[in-house]
């Protein structure tokens, strides 16, 4: 796939991947492009559904975000990620899978994608999870965050491995990209794991007789049904 001719054409159609869409990408697309765009925070604290409620990450603006007590008092002013162009011959299936995918707590803008290399920015669609929708938990203790992550399994795998997948994939996409949340977060669940391999800790569902407070519980088919990005 070329990755490399970012000029735009108004005709052109481009999706902004903030979560699993940077190492899972959309289909029918011909151009991956890695950027970022301005004016939002990627958060951790969208849900699945109510009877899947593992944790994503979605975009909220930058505005509301401000708004939230939230552990963490910072936010990068970038937030990094991977534009996608679709082929001209296959925008409208694209629009309509996508759309079938947004009646899951997420609206739809548009937003300027700032391209990695310089290049003119692209006009990009982006979901966004609103405050408004009950899947938006809103701000969370990071640990217990990272503890509901570490036991949370679903049809798409371990809601740890969504995580961790999402740190690294950002860590490629540029010297900068990496997102401190999210590696606050994957630090805290792999230390989860450390101390569970060492004994320290006991985990229902695993090999030993539960003697902890975590429970296991399903996540979200975060790549195929709810997470749009």
């Amino acid at each position: 796939m070329a990755a490399n001719k970012t000029t735009p054409e108004a005709d052109e159609f481009w999706i902004f991947g903030y979560g699993s869409l940077i190492w899972k990408p959309p289909p029918h697309f011909d151009q991956r492009v890695p950027g970022w765009v301005t004016g939002y925070v990627r958060s951790q604290d969208h849900r699945g559904t109510p009877e899947a409620p593992g944790r994503v990450v979605t975009l909220i603006e930058r505005s509301f975000w401000a708004s939230l007590v939230d552990a963490h008092d910072s936010a990068p002013e970038k937030v990094w990620g991977t534009a996608y162009r679709i082929r001209a011959d296959k925008v409208t299936e694209v629009k309509e899978y996508l759309d079938i995918r947004e009646i899951n707590g997420y609206t739809i803008h548009y937003t300027p994608f700032h391209p990695a290399d310089g290049s003119p920015s692209l006009r990009t669609l982006v979901y966004i999870g609103t405050p408004e929708n009950d899947q938006f938990t809103g701000p969370q203790d990071p640990q217990a965050l990272a503890e509901h992550i570490y036991v949370s399994e679903g049809p798409s795998g371990l809601n740890r491995d969504y995580l961790l997948g999402l740190e690294k994939a950002l860590d490629e996409l540029s010297p900068e990209s990496g997102d401190a949340h999210v590696t606050d977060l994957s630090d805290r669940v792999r230390e989860i794991e450390r101390n569970r391999r060492e004994g320290n800790l006991v985990v229902e569902g695993f090999e030993h007789p539960v003697s902890h407070e975590f429970k296991k519980v399903n996540s979200v088919d975060e790549q195929e049904e709810t997470e749009k990005a």
